[in-house]
């Protein structure tokens, strides 16, 4: 039987699913890595962890299995976007921490391009907003900051990637720098439309082209695996969680729209082959290239969605582990007048504001431990609401459905508030693993194995609103006033 070996390289943890010719999960491994926090606002990862805890989990899915690495027809990867990564090519070691997506370090130097009035070119090209959550800046930053990288970089001993591209340079012992073109528009320095680095931009962010690697389509063939354990397997598909997602859920026509529920939210909705500017502060993505077309997407980013429950359960002790967040929140008839604004690294889409941050606004001598857990958990259904209105608006369409993944969306009780508020039907497949599955199709299609259009996911639970809008509507102005109020809470540069 041919199976298809999922990574699924994400913020916090590295996983591994093993799927059968039915696409069936045959086996899951994870493994959670360090995260680093080295001043307020910053965010790093250990490189060399973030790989070797992928590739031991590939092993052990395998294991799990007992299968040899000769069954496995491909490889696909997905994994976390924007995250920077440098290293020297002769060593293969890093030059710093990666920095993840999440980290604030740049801000003032992109609020800087945006005073020089660089927005709307970037924002042209690219189809983003300047904001340090990107990759460009991150990488000027390792150069700049580094002693002796940008010398290095200038001489061509260096070699940048996103996290897939890192994973496949040591799954293949250095021999491919490569990536796909869906990670390749989360850099801020990829032209969409003309489908390659813009020079001009490079030399903007004062960026070597030397470093970059190599783009390639979504799905097709990388190269072969070197890593002990898992030789000879191809790596056949790539593409940024986010975009896996989409195809996974089978959001494969324009108008379906997917929001994945994770350390962040995002929402995507597919565009077809053309891209659709973003008049409300979206931003406009490569969803995948197969065969030759590329497919576009819009997109709303949420920097702490999940993340909020971790910090619950890790900041504060308020949990022993996040599954305890549902029967808190539930304990309460409501949110007791809380609401809790999780901007830990600022604001995402549509705010995009770097200096807000997390603020808590309704406490009183009433307030309980389940209307804490309530708020926070609320504070995700409502982030997501303020994307999926300006979605709406920048497509032009009236969405009939939104279909969830990721692993909040197993929290009933959040679904139906998000219905609620949405005032649209949300849709829960019975697996909701669609990233690893979307990574696994694009591998998949790449060797001949799987049909471009799969089944759609069999739905597990439907989601209809029955808030009245009158309830929605006041809940939602009193979201958005405390947004209001956390907002420029730190001073900029």
């Amino acid at each position: 039987m041919p199976y298809i070996l999922a990574l699924d390289q994400g913020t916090t943890s590295s996983r591994a699913l093993l799927f059968d010719e039915q696409g069936a999960i045959r086996a899951v491994a994870q493994r959670e890595f360090d995260q680093i926090f080295p001043r307020p606002g910053w965010v790093e990862h250990n490189p060399e962890q973030i790989a070797s805890s992928q590739i031991a989990v590939a092993i052990e899915a395998l294991a799990k299995a007992q299968i040899r690495p000769a069954d496995v027809s491909a490889i696909g990867i997905t994994n976390q976007r924007e995250t920077t990564i440098v290293w020297n090519r002769e060593t293969g070691e890093p030059v710093s921490n990666a920095i993840v997506w999440q980290d604030r370090r740049t801000a003032g130097y992109c609020e800087q391009l945006r005073a020089q009035g660089h927005a709307e070119l970037v924002q042209q090209r690219t189809g983003l907003l300047i904001d340090s959550y990107f990759s460009s800046s991150k990488i000027s930053w390792i150069l700049e900051n580094l002693p002796g990288a940008r010398a290095l970089a200038e001489g061509g001993k260096l070699a940048f990637g996103t996290v897939d591209t890192w994973l496949v340079w040591k799954l293949t012992s250095g021999r491919v720098h490569a990536t796909d073109v869906s990670n390749a528009s989360r850099t801020m320095l990829f032209d969409i439309h003309a489908g390659e680095w813009d020079p001009g931009l490079l030399k903007l962010f004062r960026i070597p082209s030397n470093i970059l690697p190599e783009v390639r389509p979504s799905s097709g063939v990388f190269g072969e695996v070197l890593a002990p354990g898992l030789e000879g397997i191809s790596i056949a598909g790539i593409a940024g969680d986010q975009q896996a997602a989409l195809f996974g859920q089978q959001c494969t026509h324009p108008g379906l729209t997917k929001n994945t529920y994770g350390t962040g939210c995002f929402m995507l909705q597919n565009t077809g082959p053309h891209p659709v500017d973003s008049s409300n502060r979206l931003v406009t993505t490569i969803a995948w290239k197969i065969s030759g077309r590329t497919d576009y997407a819009l997109e709303g980013s949420v920097f702490v969605g999940g993340a909020v429950v971790q910090w619950l359960r890790d900041g504060l002790g308020l949990i022993r582990k996040s599954e305890d967040i549902e029967p808190l929140a539930k304990s309460v008839p409501d949110n007791g007048g809380v609401y809790f604004v999780p901007a830990f690294v600022g604001l995402g889409a549509p705010h995009w504001d770097s200096y807000a941050r997390g603020s808590i606004f309704g406490l009183t001598r009433g307030t309980t431990a389940g209307h804490l857990a309530r708020a926070a958990v609320e504070s995700i259904a409502y982030q997501v609401a303020d994307l999926f209105d300006a979605m709406r608006k920048d497509a032009g369409n009236a969405v009939q459905e939104l279909r969830v993944d990721g692993g909040a969306a197993a929290n009933d009780s959040l679904m139906q508030f998000q219905a609620d508020i949405l005032g649209v039907p949300v849709v829960r497949p019975a697996s909701t693993e669609t990233t690893a599955l979307g990574a696994a199709h694009l591998a998949a299609l790449a060797v001949g194995l799987w049909p471009r259009e799969l089944d759609r996911p069999v739905t597990t639970r439907r989601f209809e609103p029955n808030m009245p809008v009158s309830r929605a509507k006041s809940l939602r102005d009193r979201w958005q006033e405390a947004v209001s109020r956390g907002k420029n809470w730190e001073s900029g540069p």
